[in-house]
Protein backbone atom coordinates (compact mmCIF):
# COMPACT_ATOMS: atom_id res chain seq x y z
CA UNK A 1 0.00 0.00 0.00
CA UNK A 2 1.85 2.95 -1.24
CA UNK A 3 2.27 5.40 1.32
CA UNK A 4 2.73 9.44 0.71
CA UNK A 5 4.89 10.64 3.23
CA UNK A 6 4.75 14.16 5.09
CA UNK A 7 6.93 15.75 7.67
CA UNK A 8 5.14 17.93 9.61
CA UNK A 9 6.49 20.70 11.90
CA UNK A 10 3.00 20.43 14.31
CA UNK A 11 1.69 17.16 15.91
CA UNK A 12 -0.65 15.49 13.00
CA UNK A 13 -4.51 16.90 13.30
CA UNK A 14 -6.37 14.02 14.45
CA UNK A 15 -9.60 14.69 12.24
CA UNK A 16 -7.15 13.81 9.27
CA UNK A 17 -6.06 10.41 10.23
CA UNK A 18 -7.16 7.02 10.83
CA UNK A 19 -4.54 5.84 13.42
CA UNK A 20 -1.93 7.60 15.70
CA UNK A 21 1.62 6.11 16.77
CA UNK A 22 3.86 7.48 19.28
CA UNK A 23 6.65 6.33 19.09
CA UNK A 24 9.45 6.49 22.17
CA UNK A 25 11.49 5.14 25.44
CA UNK A 26 9.12 4.49 28.49
CA UNK A 27 9.75 8.10 30.29
CA UNK A 28 10.11 9.92 27.19
CA UNK A 29 5.88 8.74 26.05
CA UNK A 30 5.23 9.46 29.98
CA UNK A 31 6.24 13.36 29.27
CA UNK A 32 3.08 15.66 29.23
CA UNK A 33 4.23 17.00 25.79
CA UNK A 34 2.96 13.64 24.61
CA UNK A 35 -0.18 13.00 26.81
CA UNK A 36 -1.37 16.21 25.34
CA UNK A 37 -1.60 14.69 22.23
CA UNK A 38 -4.24 11.88 23.17
CA UNK A 39 -7.29 12.12 21.46
CA UNK A 40 -10.46 13.17 24.12
CA UNK A 41 -11.67 9.42 23.77
CA UNK A 42 -8.17 7.85 25.31
CA UNK A 43 -7.34 8.85 28.57
CA UNK A 44 -3.73 9.42 30.87
CA UNK A 45 -4.73 6.76 32.46
CA UNK A 46 -5.10 4.30 29.19
CA UNK A 47 -1.98 5.47 27.93
CA UNK A 48 0.02 5.27 31.28
CA UNK A 49 -1.13 0.98 31.43
CA UNK A 50 -0.24 0.85 27.47
CA UNK A 51 3.73 1.81 28.40
CA UNK A 52 3.68 0.16 31.69
CA UNK A 53 2.25 -3.08 30.31
CA UNK A 54 4.51 -3.16 26.88
CA UNK A 55 7.94 -4.87 27.35
CA UNK A 56 9.83 -3.60 24.66
CA UNK A 57 12.75 -6.24 24.97
CA UNK A 58 15.77 -5.57 22.34
CA UNK A 59 13.49 -4.27 19.21
CA UNK A 60 10.35 -2.54 21.28
CA UNK A 61 6.75 -3.45 20.83
CA UNK A 62 3.25 -1.50 20.08
CA UNK A 63 0.43 -1.60 22.27
CA UNK A 64 -2.85 -0.69 20.19
CA UNK A 65 -6.56 0.68 21.70
CA UNK A 66 -9.57 1.84 20.03
CA UNK A 67 -11.21 4.83 20.39
CA UNK A 68 -14.60 4.55 19.01
CA UNK A 69 -13.93 8.08 17.19
CA UNK A 70 -11.34 9.79 15.48
CA UNK A 71 -8.59 8.63 14.83
CA UNK A 72 -9.94 4.85 15.47
CA UNK A 73 -6.75 3.32 16.87
CA UNK A 74 -4.34 5.02 19.34
CA UNK A 75 -0.83 2.72 19.36
CA UNK A 76 1.66 3.41 21.15
CA UNK A 77 5.36 1.94 20.63
CA UNK A 78 7.64 1.40 23.34
CA UNK A 79 11.58 1.53 22.57
CA UNK A 80 14.05 -0.65 24.14
CA UNK A 81 16.47 0.88 27.20
CA UNK A 82 19.20 -0.50 26.20
CA UNK A 83 21.65 0.78 23.42
CA UNK A 84 25.13 -0.62 23.01
CA UNK A 85 28.36 1.56 21.69
CA UNK A 86 28.04 0.40 18.68
CA UNK A 87 24.19 1.09 18.33
CA UNK A 88 22.68 4.24 17.50
CA UNK A 89 21.32 6.04 20.79
CA UNK A 90 18.21 7.26 18.64
CA UNK A 91 17.31 3.55 18.44
CA UNK A 92 16.58 3.59 14.77
CA UNK A 93 16.40 -0.12 14.28
CA UNK A 94 13.66 -0.20 16.48
CA UNK A 95 12.08 2.43 14.59
CA UNK A 96 11.63 0.86 11.96
CA UNK A 97 10.80 -2.20 12.80
CA UNK A 98 7.67 -0.69 15.01
CA UNK A 99 6.99 1.48 12.16
CA UNK A 100 6.33 -1.42 10.09
CA UNK A 101 4.12 -3.08 12.37
CA UNK A 102 2.21 -0.35 13.46
CA UNK A 103 1.66 2.37 10.54
CA UNK A 104 0.96 -0.20 7.70
CA UNK A 105 -2.85 0.24 7.18
CA UNK A 106 -5.32 3.62 6.28
CA UNK A 107 -4.01 7.49 7.02
CA UNK A 108 -1.78 7.64 10.12
CA UNK A 109 -0.17 10.27 12.43
CA UNK A 110 3.28 9.33 13.79
CA UNK A 111 4.84 11.31 16.28
CA UNK A 112 8.00 10.70 17.21
CA UNK A 113 8.76 11.38 20.50
CA UNK A 114 12.67 11.65 20.75
CA UNK A 115 15.01 13.17 24.05
CA UNK A 116 17.37 14.28 21.79
CA UNK A 117 16.77 16.83 18.99
CA UNK A 118 19.94 15.47 17.50
CA UNK A 119 18.19 11.90 16.88
CA UNK A 120 15.54 13.57 14.75
CA UNK A 121 17.34 12.72 11.50
CA UNK A 122 17.42 8.87 12.48
CA UNK A 123 14.27 8.46 13.67
CA UNK A 124 12.54 9.66 10.70
CA UNK A 125 14.95 7.98 8.10
CA UNK A 126 14.10 4.97 9.80
CA UNK A 127 10.57 5.52 9.64
CA UNK A 128 10.71 6.41 6.04
CA UNK A 129 12.95 3.43 5.07
CA UNK A 130 9.21 1.15 6.12
CA UNK A 131 7.34 2.96 3.72
CA UNK A 132 7.80 1.82 0.32
CA UNK A 133 6.80 3.38 -2.53
CA UNK A 134 6.85 0.84 -5.39
CA UNK A 135 4.37 -1.61 -5.71
CA UNK A 136 3.19 -4.16 -8.63
CA UNK A 137 0.20 -5.05 -6.54
CA UNK A 138 -2.93 -5.03 -8.12
CA UNK A 139 -4.73 -3.61 -4.87
CA UNK A 140 -2.52 -0.29 -4.55
CA UNK A 141 -4.79 2.07 -2.20
CA UNK A 142 -3.10 5.59 -1.75
CA UNK A 143 -2.59 6.52 1.84
CA UNK A 144 -1.05 9.36 3.88
CA UNK A 145 1.16 8.96 6.60
CA UNK A 146 2.23 12.26 8.47
CA UNK A 147 5.06 12.57 10.69
CA UNK A 148 6.27 14.91 13.62
CA UNK A 149 9.05 14.89 15.30
CA UNK A 150 8.99 15.78 19.42
CA UNK A 151 12.01 16.19 20.66
CA UNK A 152 12.44 16.72 24.31
CA UNK A 153 15.38 18.68 24.60
CA UNK A 154 16.64 20.96 21.39
CA UNK A 155 15.11 22.47 18.05
CA UNK A 156 14.20 19.24 15.77
CA UNK A 157 16.05 19.97 12.00
CA UNK A 158 13.91 22.10 9.63
CA UNK A 159 10.99 20.06 8.11
CA UNK A 160 11.96 20.65 4.69
CA UNK A 161 15.69 19.09 5.36
CA UNK A 162 14.16 16.05 6.97
CA UNK A 163 11.56 15.94 3.70
CA UNK A 164 14.45 15.41 1.24
CA UNK A 165 16.98 13.14 3.40
CA UNK A 166 13.14 10.98 3.70
CA UNK A 167 12.58 11.05 0.47
CA UNK A 168 15.92 10.63 -1.05
CA UNK A 169 15.78 7.04 1.26
CA UNK A 170 12.49 6.06 -0.22
CA UNK A 171 13.57 6.80 -4.11
CA UNK A 172 17.02 4.72 -3.16
CA UNK A 173 14.32 1.81 -2.02
CA UNK A 174 11.67 2.29 -4.66
CA UNK A 175 15.13 1.85 -7.03
CA UNK A 176 16.09 -1.65 -5.22
CA UNK A 177 12.68 -2.73 -5.44
CA UNK A 178 11.94 -2.61 -8.87
CA UNK A 179 12.63 -5.70 -10.86
CA UNK A 180 15.03 -5.81 -13.47
CA UNK A 181 12.40 -5.85 -16.37
CA UNK A 182 11.32 -2.37 -15.09
CA UNK A 183 14.92 -1.14 -13.89
CA UNK A 184 17.48 -2.17 -16.59
CA UNK A 185 20.50 0.08 -17.66
CA UNK A 186 18.41 2.04 -20.16
CA UNK A 187 16.02 3.10 -17.25
CA UNK A 188 18.30 3.62 -14.93
CA UNK A 189 20.22 6.30 -17.15
CA UNK A 190 16.61 8.12 -17.55
CA UNK A 191 16.16 8.12 -13.68
CA UNK A 192 19.61 9.86 -13.64
CA UNK A 193 18.58 12.36 -16.26
CA UNK A 194 15.74 13.04 -14.12
CA UNK A 195 17.76 13.82 -11.18
CA UNK A 196 19.83 16.29 -13.17
CA UNK A 197 16.87 18.21 -14.48
CA UNK A 198 14.90 18.25 -11.09
CA UNK A 199 18.62 19.76 -9.69
CA UNK A 200 20.26 21.80 -12.66
CA UNK A 201 23.03 19.32 -12.41
CA UNK A 202 25.25 18.80 -15.24
CA UNK A 203 24.82 15.29 -16.21
CA UNK A 204 27.87 12.75 -17.99
CA UNK A 205 26.79 9.64 -19.81
CA UNK A 206 28.97 6.86 -21.43
CA UNK A 207 27.56 4.11 -23.01
CA UNK A 208 29.54 0.89 -24.96
CA UNK A 209 31.84 2.61 -27.55
CA UNK A 210 32.86 6.08 -25.21
CA UNK A 211 33.41 3.12 -22.10
CA UNK A 212 35.54 1.33 -24.94
CA UNK A 213 36.72 4.84 -26.29
CA UNK A 214 38.04 5.68 -22.62
CA UNK A 215 39.42 2.65 -21.72
CA UNK A 216 36.69 1.26 -18.90
CA UNK A 217 37.32 -2.30 -19.57
CA UNK A 218 35.89 -3.10 -16.25
CA UNK A 219 32.50 -1.69 -16.60
CA UNK A 220 32.24 -2.76 -20.29
CA UNK A 221 33.61 -6.24 -19.62
CA UNK A 222 30.87 -7.14 -17.35
CA UNK A 223 28.29 -5.55 -19.47
CA UNK A 224 28.32 -6.24 -22.79
CA UNK A 225 27.02 -9.45 -23.11
CA UNK A 226 23.79 -7.87 -21.91
CA UNK A 227 21.06 -6.53 -23.81
CA UNK A 228 20.97 -2.83 -22.77
CA UNK A 229 24.50 -1.21 -22.67
CA UNK A 230 26.67 -0.61 -19.81
CA UNK A 231 27.14 3.29 -18.50
CA UNK A 232 29.13 5.22 -16.83
CA UNK A 233 26.87 7.80 -15.45
CA UNK A 234 28.40 10.96 -13.87
CA UNK A 235 26.03 13.85 -11.86
CA UNK A 236 27.84 16.99 -11.16
CA UNK A 237 26.97 19.81 -8.55
CA UNK A 238 29.57 22.55 -8.51
CA UNK A 239 28.17 25.92 -6.42
CA UNK A 240 30.24 29.42 -7.06
CA UNK A 241 33.15 29.10 -4.47
CA UNK A 242 33.10 25.44 -3.35
CA UNK A 243 36.74 24.54 -2.26
CA UNK A 244 36.08 21.01 -1.81
CA UNK A 245 35.31 18.57 -4.17
CA UNK A 246 33.50 15.30 -2.90
CA UNK A 247 33.14 12.05 -5.12
CA UNK A 248 30.55 9.34 -4.49
CA UNK A 249 31.03 5.79 -6.32
CA UNK A 250 27.83 3.43 -6.20
CA UNK A 251 28.13 -0.06 -7.69
CA UNK A 252 24.89 -0.59 -9.97
CA UNK A 253 24.43 -3.99 -11.70
CA UNK A 254 20.69 -3.92 -12.57
CA UNK A 255 20.86 -7.59 -12.49
CA UNK A 256 23.49 -10.04 -11.39
CA UNK A 257 22.60 -13.57 -12.87
CA UNK A 258 27.01 -14.69 -11.40
CA UNK A 259 28.38 -14.34 -15.35
CA UNK A 260 29.29 -17.77 -16.76
CA UNK A 261 30.76 -18.29 -13.23
CA UNK A 262 26.66 -18.78 -13.24
CA UNK A 263 24.80 -18.45 -9.34
CA UNK A 264 22.27 -21.61 -7.99
CA UNK A 265 18.52 -21.54 -8.37
CA UNK A 266 18.45 -20.35 -4.62
CA UNK A 267 21.10 -17.63 -4.97
CA UNK A 268 20.08 -15.57 -7.81
CA UNK A 269 16.74 -14.57 -6.62
CA UNK A 270 16.91 -11.17 -4.99
CA UNK A 271 20.12 -10.08 -7.15
CA UNK A 272 17.79 -7.03 -8.85
CA UNK A 273 19.41 -5.58 -5.43
CA UNK A 274 22.71 -5.41 -6.47
CA UNK A 275 22.09 -1.76 -7.64
CA UNK A 276 21.55 -0.88 -3.83
CA UNK A 277 24.65 1.30 -3.76
CA UNK A 278 24.44 3.33 -6.75
CA UNK A 279 20.77 4.06 -5.89
CA UNK A 280 22.17 5.51 -2.84
CA UNK A 281 24.77 7.40 -4.44
CA UNK A 282 22.24 9.05 -6.72
CA UNK A 283 19.25 9.57 -4.22
CA UNK A 284 21.68 11.38 -1.70
CA UNK A 285 23.09 13.54 -4.83
CA UNK A 286 19.85 14.89 -5.50
CA UNK A 287 18.91 15.20 -1.23
CA UNK A 288 22.34 16.85 -1.00
CA UNK A 289 21.74 19.85 -3.86
CA UNK A 290 17.94 20.25 -2.68
CA UNK A 291 19.24 21.05 0.63
CA UNK A 292 22.70 23.17 -0.38
CA UNK A 293 25.85 21.57 0.50
CA UNK A 294 28.09 24.26 -0.39
CA UNK A 295 30.89 21.74 -1.80
CA UNK A 296 31.18 20.39 -5.42
CA UNK A 297 29.66 17.10 -5.42
CA UNK A 298 29.96 14.12 -8.32
CA UNK A 299 28.14 11.11 -8.03
CA UNK A 300 29.31 8.42 -10.56
CA UNK A 301 27.24 5.43 -10.98
CA UNK A 302 28.78 2.39 -12.77
CA UNK A 303 25.60 0.75 -14.20
CA UNK A 304 25.29 -2.89 -16.09
CA UNK A 305 23.65 -5.93 -15.98
CA UNK A 306 25.76 -8.89 -15.44
CA UNK A 307 24.11 -11.42 -17.85
CA UNK A 308 25.01 -14.74 -19.56
CA UNK A 309 25.02 -14.60 -23.25
CA UNK A 310 27.58 -14.89 -26.55
CA UNK A 311 29.95 -11.61 -25.59
CA UNK A 312 29.76 -12.83 -21.79
CA UNK A 313 33.50 -12.41 -20.46
CA UNK A 314 34.46 -15.93 -19.75
CA UNK A 315 36.66 -17.02 -16.29
CA UNK A 316 40.40 -16.96 -17.89
CA UNK A 317 39.83 -13.65 -20.52
CA UNK A 318 41.91 -10.79 -19.25
CA UNK A 319 40.01 -6.67 -18.80
CA UNK A 320 42.23 -3.80 -19.64
CA UNK A 321 41.31 -1.50 -16.73
CA UNK A 322 40.93 2.41 -16.49
CA UNK A 323 43.56 2.38 -13.76
CA UNK A 324 45.94 0.70 -16.99
CA UNK A 325 46.16 -2.57 -14.61
CA UNK A 326 45.41 -5.94 -16.27
CA UNK A 327 42.90 -8.23 -14.79
CA UNK A 328 42.85 -12.17 -15.01
CA UNK A 329 39.42 -13.14 -14.52
CA UNK A 330 38.57 -16.09 -12.25
CA UNK A 331 35.60 -15.47 -11.11
CA UNK A 332 32.54 -13.56 -13.38
CA UNK A 333 30.47 -13.23 -10.47
CA UNK A 334 33.61 -10.82 -8.75
CA UNK A 335 31.90 -8.40 -11.26
CA UNK A 336 30.91 -4.94 -8.58
CA UNK A 337 34.91 -4.69 -7.49
CA UNK A 338 35.50 -4.69 -12.06
CA UNK A 339 33.03 -1.73 -12.23
CA UNK A 340 33.85 -0.19 -9.25
CA UNK A 341 37.69 -0.06 -9.67
CA UNK A 342 37.02 1.90 -13.10
CA UNK A 343 34.66 4.21 -11.57
CA UNK A 344 36.95 5.12 -8.53
CA UNK A 345 40.17 5.46 -11.18
CA UNK A 346 38.45 7.22 -13.58
CA UNK A 347 37.07 9.65 -10.68
CA UNK A 348 40.47 10.20 -9.85
CA UNK A 349 41.68 11.39 -13.32
CA UNK A 350 39.02 13.37 -14.34
CA UNK A 351 37.49 14.85 -10.82
CA UNK A 352 40.10 15.15 -8.95
CA UNK A 353 38.43 14.45 -5.23
CA UNK A 354 39.41 15.51 -1.62
CA UNK A 355 37.61 12.72 -0.62
CA UNK A 356 36.44 9.61 -2.21
CA UNK A 357 33.61 7.77 -1.54
CA UNK A 358 32.09 4.32 -2.85
CA UNK A 359 29.53 2.27 -1.93
CA UNK A 360 28.32 -1.18 -2.91
CA UNK A 361 26.44 -4.24 -2.11
CA UNK A 362 29.99 -6.02 -2.76
CA UNK A 363 30.31 -9.54 -0.48
CA UNK A 364 28.14 -11.67 0.77
CA UNK A 365 30.88 -12.40 3.30
CA UNK A 366 29.96 -8.22 4.89
CA UNK A 367 27.06 -9.64 6.56
CA UNK A 368 29.56 -12.31 7.86
CA UNK A 369 31.99 -9.73 9.26
CA UNK A 370 29.35 -7.40 10.36
CA UNK A 371 25.96 -8.59 10.39
CA UNK A 372 22.94 -7.27 8.42
CA UNK A 373 22.50 -3.85 10.38
CA UNK A 374 26.50 -2.39 10.13
CA UNK A 375 28.03 -2.01 6.72
CA UNK A 376 31.69 -3.23 6.74
CA UNK A 377 34.11 -0.26 5.72
CA UNK A 378 37.42 -0.57 4.27
CA UNK A 379 39.38 3.50 4.83
CA UNK A 380 42.71 4.79 4.38
CA UNK A 381 42.59 7.31 6.75
CA UNK A 382 42.07 7.41 10.18
CA UNK A 383 39.76 10.72 10.68
CA UNK A 384 37.18 10.00 7.23
CA UNK A 385 36.76 6.21 9.17
CA UNK A 386 36.20 8.06 12.77
CA UNK A 387 33.68 9.95 11.15
CA UNK A 388 31.48 7.27 9.04
CA UNK A 389 31.58 5.46 12.34
CA UNK A 390 30.20 8.16 14.16
CA UNK A 391 28.07 9.62 11.08
CA UNK A 392 26.35 6.10 11.14
CA UNK A 393 25.42 5.89 14.74
CA UNK A 394 24.00 9.35 14.63
CA UNK A 395 21.90 8.81 11.44
CA UNK A 396 20.89 5.12 12.04
CA UNK A 397 23.01 3.81 9.27
CA UNK A 398 25.60 2.20 11.20
CA UNK A 399 29.21 0.93 9.83
CA UNK A 400 32.27 -0.57 11.02
CA UNK A 401 35.77 -0.82 10.38
CA UNK A 402 37.36 -3.70 8.62
CA UNK A 403 41.13 -4.25 8.61
CA UNK A 404 42.81 -1.87 6.32
CA UNK A 405 46.18 -3.83 5.94
CA UNK A 406 47.26 -3.94 1.96
CA UNK A 407 50.30 -5.68 2.62
CA UNK A 408 48.39 -8.78 3.81
CA UNK A 409 45.94 -8.49 1.39
CA UNK A 410 46.97 -7.52 -2.28
CA UNK A 411 48.44 -11.47 -2.92
CA UNK A 412 45.35 -12.78 -2.63
CA UNK A 413 44.96 -11.69 -6.19
CA UNK A 414 48.57 -12.87 -7.27
CA UNK A 415 48.33 -13.75 -11.00
CA UNK A 416 51.31 -15.78 -13.40
CA UNK A 417 49.84 -13.32 -16.66
CA UNK A 418 48.14 -10.28 -15.51
CA UNK A 419 48.97 -7.65 -12.93
CA UNK A 420 46.27 -8.84 -10.76
CA UNK A 421 42.77 -11.60 -10.24
CA UNK A 422 39.76 -10.08 -9.35
CA UNK A 423 38.75 -13.13 -6.91
CA UNK A 424 40.76 -14.03 -3.73
CA UNK A 425 43.00 -17.30 -3.55
CA UNK A 426 42.18 -17.45 0.13
CA UNK A 427 38.04 -17.14 1.04
CA UNK A 428 38.83 -17.61 4.56
CA UNK A 429 41.16 -14.37 4.66
CA UNK A 430 39.27 -11.00 5.39
CA UNK A 431 37.33 -11.70 2.03
CA UNK A 432 35.18 -8.36 2.66
CA UNK A 433 38.58 -6.18 3.28
CA UNK A 434 40.30 -7.86 0.27
CA UNK A 435 36.96 -6.91 -2.14
CA UNK A 436 38.02 -3.45 -1.03
CA UNK A 437 41.88 -4.25 -1.48
CA UNK A 438 40.84 -4.65 -5.36
CA UNK A 439 39.56 -1.75 -5.81
CA UNK A 440 41.99 0.23 -3.77
CA UNK A 441 44.72 -1.48 -6.04
CA UNK A 442 43.25 0.47 -9.07
CA UNK A 443 42.51 4.12 -7.41
CA UNK A 444 46.39 4.14 -6.62
CA UNK A 445 47.24 2.97 -9.68
CA UNK A 446 45.28 6.08 -11.54
CA UNK A 447 47.67 8.48 -8.58
CA UNK A 448 45.19 8.88 -5.98
CA UNK A 449 47.02 9.77 -2.64
CA UNK A 450 43.86 11.08 -0.84
CA UNK A 451 41.30 10.06 1.57
CA UNK A 452 39.02 6.99 0.26
CA UNK A 453 36.21 5.23 2.04
CA UNK A 454 34.82 2.03 0.45
CA UNK A 455 31.22 0.88 2.43
CA UNK A 456 30.33 -2.45 1.71
CA UNK A 457 26.47 -2.68 2.67
CA UNK A 458 25.17 -6.10 1.17
CA UNK A 459 24.00 -6.88 4.68
CA UNK A 460 21.63 -3.90 5.68
CA UNK A 461 20.66 -2.91 1.69
CA UNK A 462 17.56 -5.48 1.81
CA UNK A 463 15.42 -6.12 4.70
CA UNK A 464 12.15 -8.63 4.28
CA UNK A 465 12.76 -8.31 0.73
CA UNK A 466 12.42 -4.88 0.63
CA UNK A 467 14.90 -2.48 -0.06
CA UNK A 468 15.74 -0.22 3.02
CA UNK A 469 17.89 3.33 1.50
CA UNK A 470 20.25 2.34 3.13
CA UNK A 471 23.62 4.35 2.75
CA UNK A 472 21.78 7.80 1.90
CA UNK A 473 21.59 8.91 5.88
CA UNK A 474 25.30 8.30 5.72
CA UNK A 475 26.48 9.98 3.21
CA UNK A 476 24.22 12.82 3.68
CA UNK A 477 25.69 12.90 7.06
CA UNK A 478 29.51 12.47 5.86
CA UNK A 479 29.06 15.84 3.75
CA UNK A 480 27.21 17.67 6.14
CA UNK A 481 23.71 17.93 4.64
CA UNK A 482 21.82 16.46 8.22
Amino acid sequence: MPAHLHIVSDPPSLDRIDALLLIGRRERLRRPDVVALLPPTVSPETLRTMIERTEPGDTGRVATTWTGDSPARVSVAVLPEVCSRHNSPSRAWSISGVVSSGAQKGNVGIVLAVEEADHAVAATLAAASVLPTYSASSNQLDRTVLLHVLPQRGTAPDVAVLQHAAEAVRMAANLTDRPPNDLGCDAFVASAQDVAKRTGSEITVLRREELRAQGLGGLLGVGKAAEQEPALIVLDHAPQGATRSVVWVGKGIVYDTGGLSLKSKTGMPGMKSDMGGAAAVMSAFEAAVQIGVPHRLTAILCVAENAVGPGAIRPDDILKMFSGRTVEVNNTDAEGRLVLADGVAWAAQHRAPTELVDVATLTGAQAVSTGKRHAGLYCNDDGLELRAVHAGRRVGDLVHPLPFSPELFRREFNSAIADMRNSVKDRSNAQTSCAGQFIYNHLTAAGYEGPWLHVDMAGPSVRRNRGTGYGVGLLLALIGAV
